[in-house]
């Protein structure tokens, strides 16, 4: 079976999980925290070498703001959950602006935690047009060097996407390492993650032409 390199993860479905189960929609959020490091442990023994979260981005922090201190709770309780593992960690997302979490600063340059192992990124507070704000000032890139100037330089291609909740878009998620990835997408909400819903998608993922557009 075919192993995807990179998994990029959008673990959408909190809130309406929430509503579903009675409870406000700023609830939702921790309780991805488990699933976030159940899923880490499920891709680090089929073997993906790099994996990428969508913890938030520059536009949601435009909900109400009971739903933004959760949520950003979440990816900092998350971030430190991973860094208990084996991995090398990395956050990724607009520094320079008041919603980046303080407590993930340390993390914004890559480190191996315990024995190091699968690259594991978080996005956090993270926008497509400030990832690729480098390239409007450099006319002198060309197409087999742009990811060095983007602010996710250290993040490579990504080979499939995996979105829990239903929706079918990727809401900004990496735009250039994600130009030839795959997608798929799972109806149950993020906080109804199980593993087969990774193996399910690896199999998918197992019978798709990939061509890289050759």
């Amino acid at each position: 079976m075919r192993i995807p390199n990179h998994i990029g993860i959008i673990p959408d479905g909190n809130r309406r999980w929430a509503v579903q189960q009675g409870m406000t929609k700023d609830m939702g959020y921790n309780e991805g925290l488990n699933p976030g490091l159940e899923l880490f442990k499920v891709c680090k023994e089929i073997g993906v070498k790099e994996l990428t979260y969508y913890g938030f981005t520059v536009d949601n922090t435009k909900r109400p703001t009971v739903q933004t201190k959760a949520f950003t709770k979440a990816c900092i309780d998350a971030v430190k959950m991973l860094s208990r593992e084996d991995a090398s960690l990395l956050v990724v997302g607009n520094t320079a602006s008041p919603m980046f979490p303080k407590e993930l600063l340390p993390y914004t340059k890559r480190k191996d935690f315990g024995k190091g192992g699968m690259r594991v990124n978080f996005l956090v507070n993270y926008g497509w047009n400030w990832d690729l704000g480098n390239l409007n000032q450099n006319t002198s890139i060309n197409r087999s060097n742009i990811i060095k100037h983007l602010n996710s330089w250290d993040v490579s291609r990504v080979d499939l996407i995996i979105r829990w909740g239903g929706r079918r878009r990727l809401s900004g998620f990496l735009p250039v390492q994600s130009i030839y990835s795959d997608f798929y997408v799972i109806d149950d909400y993020w906080p109804d993650f199980k593993a087969k819903h990774v193996y399910d998608a690896i199999n998918w993922y197992d019978k798709q032409d990939i061509t890289l557009g050759g």
